[in-house]
């Protein structure tokens, strides 16, 4: 949610929080995530390769997770927000796939069948928070995903890089946006705990992702006799 013009944050409490809530808990605090962004080591190619492989077989999929969400946003500013979050995200979506294609097939790693099963599972989860009907929750998670994706597109940009494709200009909602949506839609305790609930479960597959891209890059490497 970069490059928007600074905002009274005193004003706006309730995005203030979520905002925070996605500095503190998302994926610009992983490690791994920002190793991927630098990697220049004889492994860079295949973890990244692998990072864009997982992020596509949870985000890469139609209807994506806005798009499921807006099923259940009745018409309002918040539906309103959705759309314009929907199309912008599906050109996210649109660039992973071919990405995934560039980058060629999916690195062998040891273990692979238990990959398989978590990524099911976060798909299931991020469909959960997309579908839930709780006033708030299926907005915590759109907007945390927003606010998370550029640390996840600055990877997918480097792999772009050395697979020699261009990388498109993102056009997801900026912080101010996403600020009067919230500011807006989330009125009282109960839609704000349910906000929460959404914003730090999306967090918390994205965070279990790249754990498992971590996971998946050490066990190479011990197959290789490098660790």
């Amino acid at each position: 949610m970069g490059g928007d013009v600074a905002m009274n944050r005193q004003a706006h409490p309730v995005a203030d929080a979520q905002f925070a809530r996605i500095a503190n808990d998302g994926c610009c605090q992983h490690e791994f995530a920002r190793a991927l962004q630098t990697d220049h080591s004889h492994s860079a190619a295949r973890n990244l390769a692998d990072a864009v492989h997982l992020f596509c077989q949870v985000y890469g999929r139609h209807p994506g997770m806005i798009e499921l969400a807006l099923a259940n946003t009745p018409a309002g500013p918040v539906r309103d927000w959705m759309m314009g979050a929907a199309d912008a995200f599906e050109r996210e979506r649109l660039f992973l796939v071919r990405l995934t294609s560039a980058v060629g097939p999916l690195p062998s790693t040891p273990g692979a069948h238990q990959t398989e099963s978590v990524l099911q599972a976060q798909r299931r989860a991020v469909e959960t928070l997309a579908r839930s009907e709780r006033e708030g929750c299926s907005l915590g998670a759109a907007t945390a995903l927003v606010g998370d994706w550029p640390v996840v597109r600055a990877v997918l940009d480097s792999a772009a890089q050395r697979a020699g494709i261009e990388v498109p200009a993102s056009v997801l909602p900026g912080e101010t946006d996403c600020a009067q949506v919230i500011n807006a839609a989330i009125q009282g305790p109960a839609a704000q705990r349910a906000l929460t609930f959404g914003t730090e479960q999306l967090l918390l597959q994205h965070r279990g992702l790249f754990d498992l891209l971590e996971a998946r890059a050490v066990a190479r490497d011990k197959a290789d006799g490098i660790v």
